[in-house]
């Protein structure tokens, strides 16, 4: 053995002997245990967050070890709206836009830009050692999970659980799609506060341009200033005539800011809509889906907002209905988080799943703890968003999904607009029967039916004149399906529920709930028995990674400098289950050291055993005193060993096999035995093989490189010819 351990000579060569030997696939024999690796993006790159996948692996290394039928199973998502995303910068590059294709074409293009770059996750995941059975690898797009996702919302819609109304969306007009909370970006920016006249009041607002779309001004029903207008009607002079809005009286209305009267524009603010939906209100779309002022903006119709905001506020002074303009106000902005642009809240039509009846069911088997969270703390966090949890709105605006296998009679519904490329190349936009509908449906793009539009249910079009329905599933909607597509059928009966399933914290609502909802609505049964929240990496002085920080650490560079074992030893080392993982080129180097450490007792090893070739290998009739002792220590190590990865403290578990192996081992016993290992003491010579391969063993899950190639060095010394991946747990 060399005198220093070289991940880079060891790691390819013993990642290609496991996949060979078909070690990662589920062994005949042994009950089963099963985990769902959560589906990254189908054209991401490794990054920190992904490295978490680590305590995923060292729960399957730990289980196959103990005898279990272990299928670690994988997939990758097709993460729609972020993978368009990307694929319009490529476009950009070009000087080509999302526009300039219909839609089934643009969707090929994407899934082809995702077929080529696609897959590298997958060798950056081997580069870490991950064990998982790539054989059973499951993509989002492929045909068997749109077929079962189809099926899904066709028996909902059947049942009563699915109904479009409208909704009020966070719209990036840029990117063509509405935006989850998670997707929001809020950025604090300072803009003009225009306080505009309105009959006897004064308002003030910082969007002049959606006045059009006003149906109530609203002030706190506390507020003694504005107590007697409550409920009636006042006359607004406007810059489209005069017209009347009702004085609403509602606690969201904040009496510190501006004068405490705010305009109600339940189509265009969130907090205007639920205002909105409290008094009845009307709902006015004075923005399109382009961004574009509508015909209820009269003169300004066609503007885009910015500059409706200002030629709005001009035309407001010329008349002399601003009384005052702030021009230092800050407040916060909602932006997209990819492109970085203003958000329009928008209300479009959408489609709804009821979540009542289906939560319910959730938060009796959270209750029960038939699912089990850890940490612990996080079953109260999901008991919180379940008393919370609206009605679920699944429409997304984008080409690259599931498309919502639904389609509109044209001939039945009068008012379905379109967006097209018509035979000449040029973009059209309107209602479908001004259109020819060979023409529009060649060159199809998007379809926008109103709420109480006749539709059917079909994955393939019906005869006569059809258009889809272009919206495609939320991607959540495809995902919260996932322990039920990845399974195959002739498993299901021993794989189903599955043990384990680990995901990060913030998409514990998004994704975990909604895969709870699923299982139980279409198998009366939980997806998995134990939820596991994995830390967040964090830099070394404890911050978030982001690439706008400048903060990022990248993963490859880690395992190119100091090895894969080091940066999954890091991961766990010191770090309590549900906080913070401080990632740091220190401690990454530390865990290096460590498997030096190792590396070097299985050198010490070998050349001891080397100098006595002559000595059986065999366990002795006596063991000493002192070696007694050794092994009275490993049985208690492997013991806590084995309660700790039972329970999912895998901090705990390293900690001890390195305090162990580092300290009792190495610096006691290994110093107090060095004389009788020279003078070719049994007793000695066996102890010091036990317990080092031993130590092997307990180790392996966390850092399989460094104890496989010590393990393969020392092979003459065992009584196995099994890869130490598939030796047996030492308990």
């Amino acid at each position: 053995m060399e005198p220093q351990y070289d991940h880079n000579k060891y790691e390819g060569e013993i990642y290609n002997l496991w996949e060979k030997s078909e070690s990662f696939k589920p062994s005949l024999k042994g009950e089963p245990y099963t985990i769902l690796m959560p589906p990254p993006n189908a054209n991401a790159s490794l990054h920190a967050g992904h490295a978490m996948y680590t305590v995923d692996d060292i729960l399957i290394r730990f289980k196959r070890m103990r005898g279990y039928s272990t299928s670690w199973i994988p997939g990758m998502d097709h993460a729609g709206f972020e993978t368009q995303f990307v694929y319009e910068k490529h476009l950009a590059k070009d000087n080509k836009s999302r526009m300039d294709f219909d839609r089934e074409t643009l969707y090929k293009n994407i899934f082809d830009f995702v077929k080529e770059n696609s897959g590298l996750i997958y060798k950056q995941f081997k580069r870490l050692g991950f064990s998982a059975d790539w054989s059973k690898s499951i993509f989002t797009l492929d045909d068997n999970v749109v077929k079962y996702v189809n099926k899904t919302f066709e028996k909902m819609e059947k049942e009563g659980l699915v109904y479009r109304d409208s909704y009020i969306v966070n719209f990036c007009t840029h990117c063509g799609t509405s935006l989850a909370e998670l997707e929001v970006k809020h950025v604090e920016r300072i803009d003009p506060l225009y306080y505009i006249k309105y009959g006897p009041f004064v308002l003030a607002t910082v969007r002049p341009e959606t006045k059009f779309g006003d149906t109530a001004v609203a002030v706190h029903p506390n507020d003694q200033r504005y107590k007697n207008f409550i409920g009636k009607e006042i006359e607004v002079e406007g810059l489209l005539g005069k017209f009347t809005l009702k004085v609403v009286a509602d606690k969201a209305v904040d009496p510190e800011f501006g004068t405490g009267v705010v305009k109600v524009t339940p189509g265009h603010d969130p907090v205007d809509w639920e205002i909105g939906k409290r008094h009845n209100l009307e709902i006015k779309s004075v923005i399109d889906l382009r961004g574009k002022l509508t015909s209820l903006a009269g003169k300004y119709e066609g503007l885009n907002v910015k500059d409706a905001r200002i030629k709005v506020a001009e035309d407001l002074q010329k008349i002399n209905l601003i009384e005052k303009i702030d021009k230092n106000y800050l407040h916060s902005v909602i932006t997209c988080y990819k492109c970085g642009r203003d958000l329009e809240p928008l209300t479009v039509p959408n489609w709804f799943i009821k979540v009542k009846d289906l939560k319910n069911e959730v938060k009796k088997v959270v209750e029960n703890e038939k699912i089990k969270f850890y940490p612990k703390r996080f079953k109260k966090h999901m008991l919180a968003w379940l008393s919370v949890m609206h009605d679920w709105p699944i429409s997304r605006q984008i080409v690259w999904g599931i498309r919502i296998p639904v389609w509109y009679d044209i001939d039945k519904n009068k008012d379905i607009i379109v967006s097209f490329i018509d035979k000449r190349g040029n973009k059209k936009f309107g209602n479908i029967h001004d259109f020819d509908f060979s023409e529009v449906e060649k060159g199809l793009q998007t379809v926008r039916a109103s709420v109480n539009s006749n539709y059917i249910i079909s994955t393939t079009k019906p005869n006569g004149k059809f258009l889809p329905e272009t919206d495609t599933f939320d991607t959540w909607f495809s995902s919260g399906q996932w322990p039920l597509v990845v399974i195959p059928e002739n498993e299901l009966s021993s794989r189903f529920p599955t043990d384990f399933i680990g995901t990060l914290s913030d998409i514990l609502k998004f994704w975990i709930s909604r895969m709870i909802m699923f299982s139980i609505y279409l198998k009366k049964d939980i997806p998995f028995k134990d939820v596991y929240l994995w830390s967040m990496v964090a830099d070394s002085k404890g911050m978030k990674m982001s690439k706008s920080k400048g903060n990022v650490i990248s993963p490859i560079d880690l395992i190119d400098k100091y090895g894969a074992d080091s940066l999954r030893m890091s991961l766990i080392y010191g770090t309590p289950a549900g906080s913070k993982v401080i990632l740091s080129d220190e401690k990454v180097k530390a865990m290096r050291n460590f498997s030096n450490k190792i590396w070097n007792l299985g050198r010490y090893l070998q050349l001891s055993f080397e100098k006595n070739k002559e000595i059986s290998f065999e366990k002795p009739k006596s063991i000493e005193k002192e070696d007694e002792k050794i092994i009275r220590e490993l049985d208690t190590l492997t013991l806590s060993v084995t309660k700790s990865l039972d329970k999912y403290n895998l901090n705990t578990a390293l900690e001890n096999i390195y305090e162990f192996a580092w300290h009792n081992f190495a610096d006691i016993y290994i110093e107090r035995t060095k004389e009788r290992i020279e003078n070719k003491n049994i007793s000695g010579l066996y102890t010091l093989k036990h317990v080092y391969l031993t130590i092997l063993k307990l180790l392996h899950p966390f850092a399989p490189f460094v104890t496989e190639a010590v393990w393969l060095e020392l092979r003459y010394l065992k009584d196995s010819n099994k890869n130490l991946i598939n030796t047996s747990w030492p308990l």
